[in-house]
């Protein structure tokens, strides 16, 4: 019965689809940790546990119900040639939601004045923001399912994965949405990751598939440049202060 400890294979396949089940967790923390930057401070880390509970929810029903997964994939209609499917227009709905919402709080980020009294009114949109992340939850939990079904065939090996997989974004989001929340253009970069990923949801809901490893290595690229320069500005701050500093002595 414990065949599966001594067996390389099953191991190797956990791994390689835990650590892709935490890539493809990116955009989803992205997104978490963007919308629960919107609530007070002590609302945040209970927004985000939530969220990617019920992404674990959302992706364990799913793999429990692997056969209406891959029903998902047969035809419903034609559009202009195209057979759109379930998954098709589930990922065609979710890029639209995504697309609209990060164009939203790009327009917001740069256009609305700060909140004096927004404790009071993130508090009433708790409820608001839980909601929007299980919307995006069922899009990425899909994409990640059906990566797992492709890459191993034991349905427990899939769900240990996505379980330490989960754990993990667990752990990491809240760093994340700390350094996204004291860095705006972090943010605004964060934002116009999620446009590109709703672009691409859209795209792959029309049956064109861009390969994600372009999409991450241009994510990756545009991280670093703006982390080198959150470091130049910082160094200039800090040079600039030593100089006013030894200027009034």
């Amino acid at each position: 019965m414990l065949d599966w400890v001594t067996d390389p294979q099953i191991w190797i396949g956990f791994f390689t689809l835990v650590a892709l089940e935490i890539v493809l967790g990116i955009d989803n923390i992205i997104f978490i940790s963007i919308l629960a930057g919107k609530l007070p401070p002590e609302q945040r880390d209970r927004a985000r546990v939530m969220g990617l509970g019920a992404a674990l929810i959302t992706r364990l029903l799913l793999l429990l119900g692997l056969s209406w997964v891959v029903q998902l994939t047969e035809p419903l209609f034609t559009v202009l040639g195209h057979e759109i499917s379930g998954r098709d227009l589930i990922l065609l709905l979710g890029g639209l939601f995504l697309l609209g919402k990060s164009v939203t709080e790009i327009g917001h980020s740069m256009d609305a004045p700060a909140d004096k009294d927004g404790k009071k009114a993130a508090a009433a949109s708790f409820a608001s923001v839980i909601m929007q992340i299980m919307v995006l939850d069922i899009v990425f939990s899909l994409d990640s399912v059906i990566t797992a079904v492709g890459m191993v065939d034991q349905l427990g090996v899939m769900i240990a994965a996505v379980v330490v997989a989960v754990v993990v974004m667990l752990f990491a989001s809240g760093p994340i949405s700390r350094f996204v929340d004291r860095h705006p253009s972090i943010k605004m970069l964060a934002l116009a990751f999620l446009v590109l990923i709703g672009v691409v949801l859209i795209a792959e809901g029309f049956g064109q598939h861009i390969p994600k490893g372009y999409i991450y290595f241009a994510m990756a690229f545009s991280l670093v440049v703006e982390l080198l320069n959150i470091r130049v500005r910082s160094k200039r701050a800090h040079l600039e202060q030593q100089d006013s500093t030894s200027k009034m002595k």
